[in-house]
């Protein structure tokens, strides 16, 4: 007998009346109208079955921080790195593990089962990588979290980041991280690129950089990124977060990037809310929208992932943890309203964001994990459009949240009582 039986599913690929059979937390078939015995069945009534959410690019040490210890009244990237450094003395492990238990909780109603957050190793305290490992294993049995050392006020420009990121990844931390546009230099940002990627190459590990987070056009540390990876033979396993900088360089500079990414299976993280929101604040108008060249991306074949990024710290005041509205933004930033191209920016937060964080057991398919949203939605545009409630979530085919339909009633004057719009 099986755990778990759902009728009547529509697949993101379009496929319609499908049915999902759950053995053991795993997908045993996945097949038109099955009839199979089973402890549980649920009917989903044509809408939406989808994997689930993946963020492959945030940062939990600092969520739900906002207005700690004070406000960024500018909103800028550089304002909110100088107040990250005002909090850090004043943090307490505590805390941390608090509000990030409170985001995973967020983001597990959301259908958000797998986040790969960066976390700040300039503190010699590595306070915050205790917390996230802490929060790491006891979110475990829900919710898949990969952790990224990450020196966010530059490996080579902070007394000790070398020695902390490295302490860091004794301790666990999953990923290597950077950010080689904050060195001092454009030569230390080189430099620590290579430093950070041959340390990833010794201890077998991916590496996830914050790549030319700028306007500045001639920012181009994605170009050693790249070429490191080609060296030290790293293909697949590295990612460019951000890239903002790639929106303002020339197009000839692009031509010819883009396929030695594509090369060196390179992978990218664009974040559209932070971006549109800290990009082209030098400019006055025209203004610059910032967020990387996704679609040329796509198109020369690296996979491309979205990012939440930021939920209510220094950077970012706004956020709930819905990866739909992150893709609803995307797709407006980068202007991808076609059929097709609206659905890419679904897959960007979902299948190409756990291709990102190499997820084991991930998708629809016999075989994977049997971890699936149920969605209020027909399709994944329409799913877009309206950024629909998640009316299930399963995790290993066991229910962990579930929301109630969204419905209106109109009462208007002179038209009889209407039930049952979705909203």
């Amino acid at each position: 007998m099986l755990d778990l039986l759902v009728h009547n599913a529509t697949l993101p690929d379009g496929r319609t009346g499908m049915s999902i059979a759950v053995q053991n937390g795993q997908i045993t078939e996945v097949t038109p109208g099955l009839n199979a015995p089973a402890q549980e069945t649920l009917d989903a009534g044509g809408q939406l079955v989808t994997p689930p959410f993946v963020d492959a690019h945030f940062h939990m040490d600092a969520t739900l921080s906002y207005g700690l210890p004070r406000v960024n009244q500018s909103g800028t990237l550089l304002e909110g790195i100088a107040l990250w450094g005002e909090l850090k003395p004043l943090l307490t492990q505590e805390a941390l593990v608090e509000r990030a238990l409170i985001y995973c909780d967020w983001a597990v109603a959301k259908g958000l089962l797998a986040i790969r957050t960066h976390v700040d190793v300039c503190d010699p305290r590595l306070l915050a990588v205790d917390a996230l490992l802490e929060v790491k294993q006891r979110v475990a049995p829900y919710l898949d979290m990969q952790l990224v050392a990450f020196p966010q006020d530059g490996i080579l420009r902070a007394p000790g980041a070398l020695e902390n990121l490295k302490r860091a990844l004794d301790k666990g931390v999953d990923v290597v991280g950077g950010i080689p546009h904050f060195e001092r230099t454009y030569e230390q940002g080189t430099a620590s690129v290579k430093l950070l990627c041959e340390l990833a190459a010794e201890r077998g590990l991916l590496v996830d950089m914050h790549c030319d987070e700028s306007d500045d056009p001639l920012s181009r540390h994605i170009e050693t990124l790249t070429a490191e990876t080609q060296r030290l033979g790293l293909q697949g396993r590295v990612t460019g977060s951000h890239v903002t900088s790639m929106h303002s360089m020339d197009n000839y500079c692009v031509s010819k990037l883009l396929p030695l990414m594509a090369e060196a299976q390179m992978q990218v993280v664009a974040n559209p809310l932070i971006n549109i929101t800290l990009q082209g604040r030098h400019d006055t108008y025209p203004k610059r929208r910032g967020m990387t060249r996704v679609p040329e991306l796509l198109a020369a074949g690296v996979n491309v992932a979205f990012g939440h990024d930021c939920v209510m710290d220094p950077w970012y005041s706004l956020g709930s943890g819905d990866m739909l509205e992150v893709a609803h933004m995307g797709l407006h930033v980068a202007q991808m309203t076609s059929q097709a191209a609206m659905r890419q920016c679904f897959d960007a937060v979902t299948v190409n964001a756990a291709k990102v964080m190499q997820l084991n057991g991930y998708g629809l398919e016999k075989g994977c994990n049997a971890d699936f949203v149920l969605l209020q939605a027909r399709n994944p545009v329409e799913a877009l459009r309206l950024r629909a409630t998640r009316l299930k979530v399963f995790r290993r085919g066991k229910l962990v949240a579930q929301t109630p339909a969204s419905v209106a009633t109109l009462n208007l004057p002179g038209r009889p009582a209407q039930t049952g719009w979705t909203v």
